[in-house]
């Protein structure tokens, strides 16, 4: 009972401590949001930092920071340039009045000076490190002679320098200026942006120098910190960058901080190499970077002061925001977070992409569904059409005849059947031959013979009619197929869109551990995929100066690990004796095809009216097509082209070949009305399991010779082109390794002057002793030639393919004493 009282209890308190945290949460949340609003898009940034500004001086005189700024904002953000006038004028009141003279003088001359300066160069950009550089020289000169009369030399010297940093320091602030603004579409920061944002920090840091906390110098406080943040954020290189520009600028405004460079230089690096024990790691890289360059500036009675400024710096490191760090970090190349934004950017444009296409392939397949929908089809509709016909025929016939009423309204369903069955006769011609039919219905009408001589002639409007339908079902039926063939490729794609690429780290180490310990320099691994015959491994490996490592030793070793035979699919070899090839491995096929051709045109002319193509598929299958052109010459030369140029297109999209051959045939048909047709003869092997399916559209069949034993491969189908809606049968066959497929156009098989052209065929194809497929192309060629009596009456082409086991060139070496197997 106690145990439940005290759960309950504690269930009670911790309800408003959640509510607590949740409120503080929002309000923080809140906080930030209008903080944000306030300092970003109203411009009040601009306040603080023309404030320090118009403070900076360099030397103790110069002061080239507040005209660049207010000019770059009145370039950049027009309506924001009021708050910088403000800011600047106060921050220069807070040194001298002369200060003051000159920076509102300045901004003064420059608006004036505008004016007329837009009217000859409407690019304003280009024009505006120069305006300043003038209007920076002859205001420093005129103020100075106002001042204490004619300017010396050395005064001349130095208002040319402060007017030389002044052109510098606009170029500068132009590129910094727009990264203080709310710029979504902004990716990463450029190396250039980088320097640019940290010279305009380190130039406001400036004008807290004689800023004091207890004894402790406020711009060396924030001085380190600011290094210390990109330290951590971006790393070594740009820690250290940031050290020695801010420690330049803040020795340029004060000599005695000379040393400072150094040791922001060295806390960067520091801070940069410590990175991974996170913010403490850092924050002991500045102490320790404190100590030792520390104690070189002005003696030991300083190291004190500079060790707590140094211990002030890394507690307000430590208490910044993770959430700060994070976001700078999104936008610096080369860091994780970075990283980690570009993959997130770049997998949210792959699902935007990937359900873009799956929305086209939806709707490509409602489109398909729509179509298959025949409303055409069904018994119910077919009666209706002969409703139709009947209907128009007692118009003609009954509508006038005294015994309308006996025979429709009291015989009505027995005048129907008649009707019916004469009409269904006169439909397949055999209405005048059934006499029984005519007797008895001469019997039951009074107008017998007119009925039947309208039916007779209206008949034939039917039959156009019912062909009409027929045909345009056809074709919807055609149109169906091929609109759902392209939403199974989009729809395909979409799904290749969205396959992410696998995490593999403990495969890849134990790869790269396993070639390591065999005695191969790896530069990295890195593995998309280890699904079963689709492997994708790629490796970057020093220059081997052509002794082919790469496909003798690492391929065979891979091949052992992975348990299945890897092969060099792509290399790029290193452009310079010590640089590295970057090396892609992937899944060999299981079967291989060798192919060998031969091809004559009629009389021995040099244009054959056939056309052959090999064509290796993506999909891991491999097509071969034969096709010939009606007649000769040219034109069958080019009918039998454009088959096989449309049927590559269309199979290397990753249609369905059925399809693909019907939208073929549509095409042909469709796209000229003279009598010029094509055969095809195609073949898709796949090349993982050697089956095979035949296509033959009118052409000659087949042959398999597979050791003593021919096999004919044949089919019964009009050739391409002949009509809009082509139907054909597809053959399967499993074909085996050492299999030869012999494939020929009509002129081969029907060459020879011979009467039984397949018998013929079978036995010259078994009397074969070779099984090399150019000698047997060839072979059969001159054998069709010879039984020709050396004539060549027609195009003849023969392509021969053999099958067989895809065999490694390199066996494979023995990983197991390395690494267990990848799994």
């Amino acid at each position: 009972m106690e145990r439940i009282e005290r759960r309950l209890t504690n269930q009670i308190s911790e309800v408003p401590l959640n509510e607590t945290s949740a409120v503080f949460s929002r309000w923080m949340r809140h906080l930030k949001v209008r903080l944000g609003h306030l300092f970003i898009h109203k411009g009040f940034i601009l306040l603080v930092i023309g404030f320090l500004l118009g403070r900076a001086l360099i030397l103790a005189k110069l002061i080239p920071f507040a005209l660049p700024f207010f000019v770059s904002v009145y370039t950049l953000r027009r309506d924001k340039a009021g708050l910088a006038f403000i800011a600047l004028v106060a921050g220069a009141l807070t040194i001298s009045f002369e200060t003051a003279l000159f920076v509102f003088a300045a901004m003064f001359n420059f608006l004036l000076l505008n004016q007329v300066v837009k009217k000859f160069w409407s690019d304003s950009l280009k024009i505006a490190p120069f305006v300043v550089f003038c209007l920076s020289f002859s205001t420093k000169l005129a103020v100075t002679y106002l001042w204490a009369g004619s300017p010396t030399m050395y005064e001349s010297v130095m208002a040319f320098i402060e007017a030389g940093l002044g052109f510098v320091l606009t170029l500068i602030f132009l590129q910094s200026i727009p990264l203080l603004a709310v710029q979504k579409y902004k990716q990463s920061l450029r190396a250039e942006e980088i320097v640019s944002l940290v010279i305009l920090l380190a130039s406001m840091l400036t004008g807290t120098i004689g800023w004091e906390v207890s004894q402790l110098s406020l711009e060396h406080i924030l001085s380190r910190y600011l290094v210390l943040l990109f330290a951590f954020v971006a790393g070594t290189t740009i820690g250290s960058t940031v050290g020695v520009v801010t420690g330049l600028i803040l020795s340029l405004a004060n000599v005695d901080n000379l040393y400072q460079m150094s040791l922001l230089a060295f806390a960067g690096l520091l801070g940069g190499l410590l990175k991974e024990g996170k913010k403490l790691g850092a924050s002991f890289g500045l102490l320790v970077a404190t100590l030792l360059i520390g104690l070189y500036g002005n003696g030991k009675a300083e190291a004190v002061p500079t060790i707590f400024e140094s211990c002030l710096a890394a507690a307000l490191f430590l208490v910044t925001p993770r959430t700060l760090t994070e976001k700078i970090a999104k936008y610096i190349p080369g860091t994780v977070e970075y990283v980690n934004e570009q993959q997130q950017y770049v997998r949210k444009i792959r699902d935007v992409t990937a359900q873009r296409v799956s929305q086209f392939s939806r709707v490509f397949q409602a489109l398909a569904n729509s179509f298959s929908n025949d409303r055409f089809v069904g018994d119910e509709k077919e009666e209706r059409e002969i409703d139709y016909f009947l209907s128009n025929v007692t118009e003609k016939t009954c509508q006038t005849c005294f015994k309308k009423e006996q025979c429709w309204s009291q015989q009505f369903d027995k005048t129907y059947e008649y009707m019916k069955q004469m009409m269904l006769e006169a439909d397949a011609g055999k209405l005048l031959q059934n006499h029984q039919l005519l007797r008895e219905w001469n019997r039951h009408c009074v107008k017998g013979k007119k009925v039947v001589a309208t039916m007779e002639k209206d008949v034939a409007n039917y039959q156009a009619n019912k062909k009409l339908r027929r045909q345009i079902r056809e074709s919807r039926k055609l149109v169906a197929e091929q609109l759902l063939g392209v939403s199974q490729v989009m729809e395909d794609f979409a799904q290749e869109i969205q396959r992410e690429q696998e995490n593999h780290y403990l495969q890849e180490e134990q790869i790269f551990h396993a070639l390591q310990e065999f005695g191969i320099e790896i530069g990295h691994v890195d593995i998309y995929s280890l699904e079963k015959g689709n492997i994708d491994i790629e490796m970057s490996i020093p220059y081997c100066e052509g002794r082919g490592e790469c496909e003798k030793l690492i391929a065979p070793m891979l091949s052992d690990i992975l348990d299945e035979t890897i092969v060099v699919k792509r290399e790029e070899c290193a452009v310079y004796p010590n640089g590295y090839c970057r090396v892609a491995f992937g899944s060999t096929k299981a079967f291989v095809v060798e192919t060998g051709v031969a091809f004559a045109a009629k009389g021995g002319g040099f244009v054959s009216g056939d056309s052959y193509s090999l064509i290796e598929l993506g999909t891991g299958k491999y097509a071969i097509a034969i096709s010939d052109g009606m007649g000769n010459g040219e034109r069958a030369h080019y009918e039998s082209n454009e088959t096989l140029r449309l049927l590559q297109k269309i199979l290397q999209t990753g249609i369905d070949e059925t399809v693909a051959i019907k939208s073929i045939n549509s095409i042909l048909s469709l796209r000229t009305t003279d009598e010029i047709f094509s055969t095809l003869d195609l073949a898709m092997i796949d090349l993982q399991n050697a089956s095979t399916k035949f296509l033959k559209i009118g052409s000659s069949p087949s042959f398999i010779k597979r050791g003593n034993n021919v096999m004919k491969i044949e089919s019964s189908n009009l050739p391409i082109g002949i009509i809009k809606e082509v139907e054909f049968e597809i053959v399967s066959e499993q074909l085996k390794s050492g299999d030869l497929l012999i494939m020929m156009s009509d002129g081969i098989f029907e060459g020879p002057f011979v009467e039984n052209h397949e018998a013929w065929m079978k036995r010259k194809i078994k009397e074969l002793k070779t099984t090399d497929p150019q000698a047997v192309a060839d072979l059969i060629m001159e054998e069709v030639i010879r039984a020709s009596s050396g004539r060549i009456e027609d195009d003849m082409t023969v392509v021969v393919a053999k099958i067989k086991h895809n065999t490694p060139k390199w066996a494979t070496i023995p990983a197991y004493m390395y690494t267990k197997k990848a799994q």
